[in-house]
């Protein structure tokens, strides 16, 4: 195929996405437990919490090993390191389960990866590993979402290129001897992929919010964010020094209002406006696999002269018909929104982030941000991942690849949600986002699930409190292109038979869809 019939296939497909994104009606899904499920949870966690007060009772009259860290008896009058108390949580809970998570994984992490047995022989304080290997997991969490995360020598051929030519790290930050021709040629890429002026790239994704929002806000400004806003985000907001507010989740009567009241009543005490409002929200929130109401976050920020800080970590290359985020998928002007954010370790399948917008927003960054002043640059072959990975996207290495991986992650993001819940699992989440939290609620049955599905060949992430509400503890799949029907088919099959053998189809509808999390007048003012 040359390259004129190429990019006419792909642009009739992108009017093909287009035009169906534009008819379809995008709903979410929050369907609530039964009554009895949540008091069973509470129940659970209080039955745990009774016995860890009692295990921590033997330890301390000597009638149960202590396995935790403690305080030397010389160290005594010393500031404690520990507090027993805070990690009670740690100790008696999180021990007793702990071996669902860090497993090892000794392949590339692909739709299928092998894991390093290990078994414990103290519940779970220690492991040790048996020498076997479990082969082909089918692997369900990673967040390799168009497949990119891959060992293909041929799609790999730049990289290694690039790695030849300039070496795997370069020593320096790009404010000295670090910037790289591939780096500005990056910035450039991201620029015009997501449709905005300039753009800036960081080599850790997390830093990219938690070292520039402190550039951006400062005391004297005001954040509002949301209820269920990353860590990253989080981070950089307190260490800003900015006054932080906590609006309810996508919800727009909660935004306004605090809007509202910040613009009519000014500072703390001294009742001076604000010197700057920034409203923080992602594209895809990772635990609830929720999308931003976009549009309306906009006409509130324009209304009241706020600035809007968007995190497209899950939703870059991940969702809109041609990958490029939320803003694609809402058919907005990317002008609109003051400061991109994004990650290249989800869609990418690399490393780092990035900061997109205005020209002056990014020259601004390149000489407060502490990521651009201090960090060591971006190494030269994960930047060529990134940059063959957009080309691939974009449809700019002459190939229909990219935007083919984008519409089979749409199409297995449609199928595995509808499949879902058919079977009665209560799911929550967007229709176009592919990850996909299937609720557990009660403490013993995450586990069991957890463990299960491995015996199954199925790698699965479970969370639960304190990273989801104490009620709402669950599994989050993350979808990819990567998956074929068959495996998705498999994966299906035992999620039906393990949703039998466990009791975790909770759902009392086909299909429970509104369009709303929340209740938008049931909120409370935070701050």
């Amino acid at each position: 195929m040359n390259n004129g019939c190429c990019t006419s296939y792909h642009l009739n497909l992108i009017e093909m996405f287009h035009g169906a994104a534009s008819r379809q009606t995008r709903h979410e899904s929050f369907e609530q437990a039964p009554m009895y499920v949540a008091v069973m949870t509470y129940l659970g966690f209080g039955i745990v919490t009774l016995f860890g007060y009692l295990r921590d009772f033997l330890r301390a009259v000597g009638l149960e090993k202590c396995h935790v860290a403690q305080e030397r008896v010389e160290q005594k009058d010393f500031i404690p390191l520990y507090q027993d108390f805070e990690n009670f949580y740690t100790r008696n809970l999180y021990m007793r389960v702990r071996d669902n998570w860090n497993r090892p994984v000794c392949s590339l992490p692909g739709p299928v990866f092998d894991l390093m047995e290990r078994v414990s022989d103290d519940y779970n304080w220690t492991f040790r590993l048996t020498g076997r290997t479990i082969h082909n997991v089918i692997n369900m969490g990673s967040y390799n979402y168009l497949g990119f995360a891959e060992n293909n020598a041929d799609f790999l051929k730049t990289v290694a290129e690039k790695t030849q030519h300039y070496g795997v790290g370069v020593c320096s930050t790009r404010k000295e001897i670090g910037n790289l021709s591939i780096h500005e040629e990056l910035e450039q890429l991201v620029a015009n992929f997501i449709g905005v002026e300039s753009s800036m790239i960081f080599g850790m994704g997390f830093a990219t919010n938690s070292m520039n929002i402190p550039a951006l806000v400062g005391k004297g400004c005001l954040i509002l964010s949301d209820e269920l806003n990353h860590t990253s985000l989080i981070l950089g907001a307190r260490l800003s020094g900015a006054t932080i507010r906590v609006f309810k989740h996508n919800n727009m009567h909660s935004l306004e209002k605090m809007l509202r009241e910040a613009i009519c009543s000014g500072q703390p005490r001294t009742h001076r406006p604000w010197r700057k409002i920034l409203i923080m929200v992602e594209g895809v929130y990772s635990m609830e696999g929720s999308v931003v109401r976009l549009p309306e976050i906009i006409a509130l920020k324009k209304k009241y002269k706020a600035y809007l800080y968007l995190d497209e970590a899950h939703s870059i290359g991940a969702v809109g018909p041609t990958g490029r985020g939320v803003t694609e998928l809402f058919d907005v002007d990317p002008a609109d929104v003051d400061v991109m954010m994004g990650t290249f370790t989800k869609s990418f399948g690399a490393a780092g982030g990035y900061i997109a917008g205005k020209k002056e927003l990014v020259e601004y960054l390149r000489s407060h941000s502490h990521s651009a002043v201090y960090a060591s640059a971006m190494s030269p072959p994960v930047t060529e991942q990134i940059i063959r990975a957009m080309k691939c996207i974009m449809g700019k290495d002459g190939s229909t690849e990219g935007i083919r991986r984008i519409r089979q992650l749409a199409e297995n993001t449609r199928y595995f949600r509808a499949r879902l819940k058919e079977m009665g699992f209560i799911i929550y989440g967007n229709n176009d986002s592919p990850v996909v939290p299937i609720l557990l609620y009660m403490p013993g049955k995450v586990v069991a699930f957890a463990r299960e599905m491995l015996t199954r060949k199925i790698g699965v992430v479970v969370v639960g409190f304190p990273a989801t509400a104490i009620t709402e503890a669950r599994a989050r799949f993350c979808l990819s292109a990567a998956h074929t029907r068959d495996m998705l088919n498999q994966v299906l099959h035992h999620l039906d038979e393990v949703g039998d053998a466990l009791c975790l189809k909770f759902s009392r509808q086909k299909y429970s869809l509104r369009p709303d999390l929340y209740d938008e007048t049931d909120f409370e003012l935070d701050g």
